[in-house]
């Protein structure tokens, strides 16, 4: 880890933030693949949980009945496991890095976001929302997110994660050519 960050123009500076590098973070995953794989027997991924809490978070607003007979949250329904705990996990890691990193800032509207699309927060907010649907929803009708299948199905070399890999990158960049066409 070295002790280097980007100015406004690109170039690396010295100051006291880390410089999480892409190998160490690699390696990090890695190793943290199998150990889920070896000790709870389960790959990376968090759509599952995510659609548990989603039942549990369900319940006030459409009540205990409909959630229980739903047939994705009868499938899946909410228990304090692997899953919930690795989701749980990755957001106080996150919070943690960010801390050791020097790197934490509350920022609603990011400033590339300003830039290309406008300082509107709920208009960003509106964006992020609907992306994580839609996400959430093909992930899910896809057995499996971005972790799940990027990570855990491409350590396992399945063709299925390995053209989900492709078909999300294509994605992504066709996505960033449309929201940010100014500039290309």
């Amino acid at each position: 880890m070295s002790m280097a960050t980007m100015d406004n123009a690109g170039a690396r500076t010295s100051t006291s933030h880390i410089d999480w590098t892409p190998y160490l973070a690699g390696t990090g995953i890695g190793v943290l693949s199998w150990i889920a794989f070896a000790v709870a027997k389960d790959p990376i991924g968090v759509t599952t949980a995510y659609g548990r809490l989603a039942g549990e978070a369900a319940i006030p607003f459409l009540g205990a009945d409909t959630v229980a007979t739903n047939t994705y949250w009868k499938a899946a329904p909410f228990a304090l496991d692997y899953g919930v705990l690795f989701l749980v996990g990755i957001m106080l890691g996150a919070f943690v890095s960010a801390i050791v990193s020097g790197t934490f800032k509350i920022e609603l509207v990011p400033e590339v976001w300003k830039a290309e699309i406008g300082t509107s927060v709920w208009k960003r907010f509106a964006y992020a929302f609907f992306g994580g649907v839609i996400i959430m929803y093909g992930a899910r009708l896809a057995g499996g997110c971005t972790s799940g299948h990027g990570i855990s199905g491409g350590l396992q070399l399945a063709v299925s994660s390995w053209l989900f890999l492709a078909v999300m990158f294509a994605t992504g960049l066709i996505a960033s050519a449309f929201l940010f066409a100014k500039k290309i």
